[in-house]
């Protein structure tokens, strides 16, 4: 039986992430966002909805794995991914990967969503609990 180990969500303004991106341009991309969340999202009608909902979706895994960003933790360690029929998937690498292995969680469920105004995500961890918490 799986349990749950954790749950993170994330609210963000989109006109947030929009002068973040406008401000340092493909720094900022590129620090955050995988070469394939990029695509995903400049291939939408309004990409900056997008990056904000991957943003909110990204913050939402590291509450809910109890971490916070900082030295050792990385974004791009965290890719949110289509799963072709609406939902998403997260991929780990790295610390955030390493992490994850030492928890013992061995899924994470994320969902996201926009509208003109903000963005959400929301994560869970579930998979066999390593201690007594």
């Amino acid at each position: 039986m799986s349990d749950i180990i954790g749950v993170g969500a994330e609210i963000t303004e989109c006109l947030r992430v929009a002068r973040m991106i406008d401000r340092y341009g493909e720094q900022f991309v590129d620090r955050v966002f995988t070469n394939e969340e990029v695509r995903f999202c400049r291939d939408r009608k309004f990409p900056t909805r997008h990056f904000a909902a991957h943003w909110a979706a990204k913050q939402a895994v590291l509450r809910a794995l109890g971490l916070s960003w900082g030295p050792g933790v990385n974004w791009r360690d965290m890719e949110i991914r289509s799963n072709g029929s609406g939902g998403w998937t997260v991929a780990l690498r790295g610390a955030v990967r390493d992490h994850v292995e030492q928890i013992g969680a061995t899924r994470i469920l994320v969902a996201m969503a926009h509208c003109r105004t903000y963005a959400v995500g929301y994560a869970t961890a579930v998979g066999a609990r390593t201690n007594d918490d």
